[in-house]
């Protein structure tokens, strides 16, 4: 005996319909469809810092091992301030501000490094005696820096030729001052050499010879003689222990005041 065929009830053929829908393309479509781009983050505004005559970029820099605020002027005229775990930004920017005479200080370098890395001309400011003085046009082929008068002919680039001539200056002047004081504080040196070194202002051999950077000529006069007072004080302690610093404050009583300018510039050996 045959029998018709029932038809499934309408709910269950939408309800199939529906599924067959979800599980295809319709279904991926809206599924895996981009997700719309986050908007992007608004930069914070720009902050800045008053130095002198310029407002210079501030770029604040939390580290968690910082025991303290720490700034440093980036060679392209940043101020990189470095925030302690623990500090805010309301006293980080107090102490910036408090330091502005040091970085209007260390800006004024930074300049004075980019003159001497694009070469020397009329004008540029040169370190002598312990004071920046420009380089002014004399004569044809003559210049003058100071009291110095300097013959540096038709070059283009004027740092070779009043660096030889600072040199030749300093290996006339430098050992005199030597002999001077050895005597002075009953020493025997026996030799003096004026040299270019790299890494140092001077120093002493066990046979008695001193060696002097020919860039103390570049000093001001404390700091010169406190170098030659503390190579001299090497003739009775070859080392540095806290003996050798006591002779060395007993000869040259603010020899501190020398270390801290020699700090600053050390600049100078690496020039």
């Amino acid at each position: 005996m045959r029998t018709a065929k029932k038809s499934p009830p309408a709910t269950l053929g939408f309800a199939k319909t529906l599924h067959n829908r979800f599980t295809g393309a319709v279904f991926k479509e809206w599924f895996f469809r981009p997700k719309p781009p986050a908007p992007a983050p608004v930069p914070p505004p720009a902050d800045t810092l008053p130095v002198g005559n310029r407002h210079l970029p501030l770029r604040l820099v939390r580290h968690p091992r910082a025991r303290r605020y720490l700034l440093r002027l980036l060679p392209d005229a940043t101020i990189r301030l470095t925030v302690p775990r623990g500090g805010s930004i309301g006293e980080a920017r107090r102490f910036a501000v408090s330091q502005t005479a040091w970085l209007e200080q260390q800006l004024e370098k930074l300049a004075h490094r980019s003159q001497r890395a694009s070469g020397w001309s009329v004008g540029t400011t040169v370190l002598y005696l312990g004071n920046l003085h420009p380089i002014e046009a004399d004569e044809p082929g003559i210049l003058r820096l100071d009291t110095q008068l300097i013959k540096v002919g038709d070059a283009i680039d004027l740092r070779p030729p009043i660096e030889k001539h600072l040199h030749q200056l300093a290996a006339r002047e430098l050992p005199p001052r030597v002999w001077e004081l050895a005597k002075q504080h009953g020493l025997k040196v026996q030799r003096v050499t004026v040299r270019n070194q790299k890494s140092r202002w001077g120093s002493c051999s066990r046979r008695g010879t001193i060696s002097l950077n020919w860039r103390l000529i570049q000093t001001p006069e404390l700091v010169r003689d406190y170098i030659i007072l503390h190579e001299l004080m090497h003739l009775r302690q070859m080392n540095h222990s806290d003996r050798f610093w006591q002779e060395v404050a007993a000869v040259c009583p603010n020899y501190q005041a020398a270390e801290q300018w020699l700090k600053e510039h050390a600049r100078l050996l690496r020039a």
